[in-house]
């Protein structure tokens, strides 16, 4: 329970810096971190069932290591694709 919620925070501060790094995809804080969230717990599950050995460190310093960085780039992926959508769909 404790590294899906390190999961999720890391999704969602992972899917702001990712708004932030690519003004482009940006959608503001609030979604910008509900999208990260969302990426978060997904690319962490994803993760999990690929590799199946790397999150299951629960909270040793490896387990937290790896539940921020699988949190992150999940949220940073998601928010990226939703901004991609968002902008072809303006056009």
């Amino acid at each position: 329970m404790e590294s899906l919620i390190i999961q999720l925070i890391s999704g969602a501060v992972g899917g702001n810096v990712a708004g932030k790094a690519m003004p482009s995809f940006d959608l503001g804080t609030l979604w910008n971190s509900v999208a990260g969230v969302i990426g978060g717990g997904i690319g962490a599950q994803l993760i999990g069932a690929v590799v199946p050995g790397l999150l299951s460190g629960g909270l040793s310093v490896g387990g937290i290591v790896s539940s921020i960085a699988s949190g992150g780039v999940g949220g940073g992926v998601l928010l990226a694709l939703v901004g991609v959508v968002r902008n072809m769909m303006q056009k």
